[in-house]
């Protein structure tokens, strides 16, 4: 830790982001451009004062806005990175393509991957010395590593945290799971052209903090969950069934073009997840690997014990080990 800047702790947070954190993004450029389909894509950049600074790209998860990234954005800058964050559609700040904005849905997976490329392209590129790192959460670890097998040379090293390789079932068996999704997509299709949510999914509803699988931090869950009450315009719901079949069917073409994986990748895995599943991420690193001897080390991935799903937003002791690991992984491919 000693040869990074302090990063910021919870003590600092008290359910409010701390002034100087506040001072810092307010001197963001917030910006938006025009995706796939028309939809408006939001973005937030960070460029540091000094010239040539080495740039770190952020893809959030599912629900997730750029607005969440605040903490874990003044800490990067404060290490000497460029910032840039993207808003996917359908959540955050960019545009909603059904009338009830709460739902997850997304037409083609693929329109996740699309908006990042010309994010990365048109508007990261253009401002960096250098190629960019990525720093990907979940959803946008799915996301960045699709963009990464369509563009190989355009990332130099990448970490994702608790990437959605695939969803845990809890006691339903994944074969089962996914027939269930189809059966319920056909039907969907027949009776309505209103894409339904998937069973036990609903709109937007804060869960207690004892209630919830996403992280340890009190004081950083309150903070999310307060962003959230404040910014009602980035508040997302469940999950539809056409969002399902769409993100499993990008999860198998993930797995069978992981031979076009050039960018050395580091997969931090946290322990006590139970949103994404575990098992496809240690697939995925013992194929990478493989194929790929830089990637995933010793053909595992990072885990970090006791953690939960949000390796970010965790306790200090946690989130600190993620983001040193993360630093240590650009640090080696400069």
């Amino acid at each position: 830790m000693s040869k990074y800047h302090s990063f910021n702790s919870e003590k600092n947070i008290k359910y409010k982001l701390p002034n100087e954190i506040t001072l810092f993004w307010n001197k963001g450029l917030f910006d938006s451009f025009i995706g796939i389909d028309k939809v408006n894509i939001h973005y937030a950049q960070f460029i540091q004062e000094q010239v040539e600074c080495p740039t770190i790209v952020i893809v959030p998860g599912r629900c997730e806005s750029y607005l969440k990234y605040q903490e874990l954005s003044f800490d990067l800058y404060q290490q000497g990175y460029n910032i840039f964050i993207i808003d996917h559609r359908g959540q955050g700040l960019s545009g909603r393509m059904l009338l009830n904005v709460n739902k997850g849905y997304v037409t083609k997976f693929q329109d996740y991957v699309d908006d990042l490329r010309y994010f990365i392209e048109n508007i990261v590129t253009p401002k960096s010395s250098e190629k960019p790192y990525l720093l990907a959460h979940s959803m946008g670890g799915t996301i960045a590593t699709r963009f990464m097998q369509d563009s190989p040379n355009a990332i130099k090293a990448a970490v994702i945290s608790s990437p959605m390789l695939g969803f845990y079932s809890g006691l339903l068996p994944k074969s089962i799971a996914k027939i269930l999704v189809a059966i319920k997509l056909k039907f969907n299709n027949i009776i309505s052209n209103t894409p339904w949510y998937f069973l036990g999914q609903k709109d937007y509803s804060p869960v207690n903090f004892t209630d919830n699988k996403l992280t340890h931090s009190i004081p950083r869950y309150q903070y999310f969950v307060d962003l959230y009450k404040k910014n009602k315009i980035i508040q997302l719901g469940g999950v539809t069934t056409h969002w399902l079949a769409q993100s499993i069917a990008a999860q198998k073409e993930l797995f069978s073009k992981i031979v076009q994986l050039k960018t050395p990748i580091l997969l931090l895995q946290a322990s006590g997840d139970t949103v994404v599943c575990q098992q496809a991420q240690d697939d995925f690193c013992q194929q990478l690997h493989t194929l790929q001897p830089q990637s995933c080390p010793n053909g595992v991935p990072s885990n970090i014990d006791n953690a939960f799903h949000e390796l970010f937003f965790e306790t200090d002791d946690l989130r600190n080990k993620a983001i040193t690991q993360s630093l240590a992984w650009f640090e080696q491919h400069t």
